[in-house]
């Protein structure tokens, strides 16, 4: 059978992202189309000539320390990534234990030590894409690299595919602290390496269309699937309700649910805002720790967190919890409250809807799409009326289990068996085929 490559640039975060989540589930896809699947990693680490060395590499978050000599080297190894990188094969990487659910479903491991720090740090100074070989036998070797994100990378001798989540950075610039200019650079040489590019969205394409010029025969939106164990979704209601007692002492339908890392598109700053001027006395659960721009953000939450007042201990921020405990958050909430300014795709939506949970979200980006007609929908920079809706949502049992029974109907529409159509075309686009 081919095998198809993906990076693992996001999945070795020891936190994930949204990007690595769909790394995970991009993984499942290609064993279900009955495709291998490899992953490479290339960790901010030193080579080795021990294989065991490199492996324990993968999962080690202690950046090496680099003397004079080391930065002296490195200065000339970001030189020669243009030249080129080798990966090598870690077989399936049995040596290390690894924690919980990071160990990625792949069935091989290959690793190309500092390829994706160098790579980036090669293109901010040179503009430079990076080649790089999987070494050994050409029997051995991935037959397809799918990039989960743009980054400064291809793969010689085999087709290349990126997928684009959004190209918020140029949509919506103040949000973001990338470089621009940069940004775009990037883009532009990924489109021009790219075989084809693979979108999550309608979006998404038009805006890989619009600003990028890529033809819209070289664009293949998937869109996305949440792919959840049964052990989430036919877990006992009883189950979950003493969870959420004895943890966290909330009730069942009794709290809404924001969760995300807290930057500017999530618009943390005006669900806040909104919430206390609603008045109501459901508590307010909010999930994911400060990444860039927050300060603005968390203006408000801090000093609520930080004074007595109205809304003193109605809300509660958690930097991180757990997958399992976070799906339980999730089916036990009245409502999650995701009005984003903008997103590629917004899998908190879909997978609020999957688990039976009402929504508002936000009219802007991908979030009609994803949502459908089964969300309460409002303008993102619209205090006024995001306050209205959850005066609704707390005051109305009824409409929250009516939008319930509409996002389950909507969610089965990104259903795990149409990813997998869609992988199956896209993969095709390129001449791979189970």
């Amino acid at each position: 059978m081919p095998t198809i490559c993906i990076d693992g640039y996001n999945l070795a975060l020891p936190r994930g992202t949204g990007i690595a989540t769909y790394g995970r589930n991009l993984l499942q896809g290609v064993h279900a189309i009955r495709l291998n699947s490899a992953v490479l990693y290339g960790p901010n680490a030193k080579s080795s000539s021990d294989v065991v060395v490199n492996e324990t590499s993968l999962l080690d978050e202690v950046k090496p320390k680099l003397s004079r000599t080391d930065k002296a080297v490195r200065k000339f190894k970001t030189f020669t990534m243009q030249f080129g990188r080798s990966a090598i094969s870690l077989g399936d990487a049995d040596h290390v234990v690894w924690p919980g659910q990071r160990k990625p479903d792949a069935g091989e491991f290959w690793t190309s030590p500092s390829l994706f720090p160098m790579a980036n740090r090669a293109f901010q100074w040179r503009r430079t894409m990076t080649p790089v070989s999987f070494a050994g036998s050409s029997t051995s070797q991935p037959d397809l690299m799918h990039w989960t994100c743009p980054l400064p990378v291809f793969a010689r001798g085999m087709p290349n595919i990126y997928t684009f989540h959004d190209l918020i950075p140029l949509r919506l610039p103040y949000v973001t602290t990338d470089d621009k200019q940069a940004f775009l650079d990037l883009c532009r040489k990924v489109v021009g390496k790219a075989d084809h590019i693979c979108v999550v969205s309608e979006a998404t394409r038009r805006d890989v269309e619009r600003i990028l010029q890529v033809p819209a025969d070289r664009i293949t939106n998937t869109g996305q699937a949440v792919n959840l164990p049964t052990s989430i979704t036919e877990r006992p209601q009883q189950d979950i309700e003493i969870e959420l007692e004895n943890i966290f002492n909330l009730s069942w339908k009794g709290y809404f649910l924001h969760f995300g890392a807290i930057e500017p598109k999530k618009n943390l700053g005006r669900i806040v805002q909104a919430y206390l001027a609603s008045g109501v006395k459901t508590p307010l659960i909010l999930v994911g720790s400060p990444a860039w721009m927050h300060e603005n953000e968390t203006a408000l939450l801090k000093r609520v967190l930080a004074e007595e007042g109205p809304g003193a201990g109605l809300i509660r921020q958690y930097d991180y919890l757990p997958g399992d405990l976070l799906f339980s958050l999730i089916r036990g909430a009245r409502a999650t409250l995701f009005p984003s300014l903008y997103e590629g795709f917004g899998l908190p939506v879909l997978e609020s809807m999957a688990l039976g949970t009402a929504v508002l979200t936000s009219n802007a980006g991908s979030l009609p799409e994803v949502a459908g007609d089964a969300a309460i929908m409002v303008d993102p920079y619209d205090v006024q009326a995001m306050t209205n809706s959850i005066r609704t949502l707390d005051a109305d049992a009824d409409l929250c289990r009516h939008l319930s029974g509409l996002g389950h109907e909507q969610a089965s529409r990104f259903s795990v068996r149409n990813y997998q159509d869609q992988l199956r075309s896209l993969y095709a686009k390129v001449g791979i085929a189970p």
